[in-house]
């Protein structure tokens, strides 16, 4: 069963969400321009940013055991302590649009900027360097560390997976499907990158030398949008939210969908929690939640 708790009204936007170092959800609220944090005992606080057309983001949590998230609609790099102080760092390229952000394997958060081309890398102090993409209008996506100690990231419209070394080197990987429109991407433990689809409604999986495989949904045009490593079955979770739905894709490519009870919430981020239940945000204002008996034949 998929529970579904409402944490704001429409057009707040629930977008991302991610498991902070003190058990609590982190939410970011893309249109209320608010952080949200929901702890175990179901408490929320709401902790408000200026302006609130930054646009937060993609949330996650970083070395510094503090919560770090991108500002779209401000270009900036923002920071909350688990005891809700807030700061803000600006991109140095103008209108840059930062868009995904990941803890790297050198201890510092990468993000990428849609607007601006290119991958950025910000220390837990606020030092930003900023790397050009090879390909022009590529609109950097999602972004995710590999245990290759690389990060890798989707470009969306120049239809590819890019790698980068702590160092700035870049290389590209083309997809073998045309207009696929890669979005979201996470690594797991054995060493594959996975992706999705937006536009073809595939999920994706390269491995460290280059090669892609890709794994077509049961219905192409379900918009798949964030995915999420599962380290209880080593494969992941993804959503769809033109379907209204969460799916899991094995290692092997099985994949399973589940319909979420409101078919037009719009999920978008997940995370898994360490008892393997699955977390949704729900961009209508609400929250999803999937825990691992209700799929798992064993229990």
């Amino acid at each position: 069963m998929i529970h579904e708790k409402r944490i704001a009204g429409p057009g707040a936007g629930p977008y991302d969400l991610t498991l902070g170092p003190d058990g609590a959800l982190w939410v970011t609220m893309v249109h209320a321009g608010q952080i949200a944090r929901l702890a175990r005992d179901s408490h929320l606080d709401s902790y408000q940013l200026t302006p609130a057309s930054c646009g937060p983001s993609i949330i996650t949590e970083g070395p510094d055991g503090a919560m770090w998230f991108t500002r779209n609609g401000d270009h900036q790099i923002g920071r909350i302590a688990l005891d809700g102080e807030t700061a803000s760092f600006p991109v140095p390229t103008p209108d840059s649009g930062p868009f995904g952000i990941t803890t790297g394997p050198d201890g510092a958060l990468w993000f990428t900027e849609m607007n601006g081309d290119r991958i950025g890398r910000i220390t837990t102090d606020g030092a930003i360097t900023e790397y050009p993409l090879p390909a022009p209008q590529a609109l950097p996506a999602a972004i995710t560390a590999g245990v290759d100690q690389a990060v890798w990231f989707t470009l969306n419209q120049a239809n590819a997976i890019g790698r980068i070394t702590p160092s700035g080197q870049i290389t590209l990987h083309p997809l073998p499907t045309p207009g696929a429109a890669p979005v979201g991407i996470c690594g797991t433990a054995d060493g594959a990158i996975w992706f999705v689809e937006i536009a073809a409604g595939q999920i994706g999986r390269i491995r460290t030398d280059g090669r892609i495989e890709e794994f077509p949904l049961p219905d192409r045009g379900a918009r798949p949008h964030a995915i999420i490593a599962d380290p209880t079955t080593g494969g992941c979770w993804f959503s769809a939210w033109a379907a209204g739905r969460i799916g899991h894709i094995t290692p092997d490519g099985k994949i399973d969908e589940y319909d979420l009870p409101t078919p037009s919430s719009e999920p978008h981020g997940l995370t898994v929690a360490g008892d393997g239940t699955v977390h949704v945000a729900l961009e209508t204002g609400g929250l999803a939640r999937l825990e691992r008996a209700a799929v798992d034949p064993e229990n």
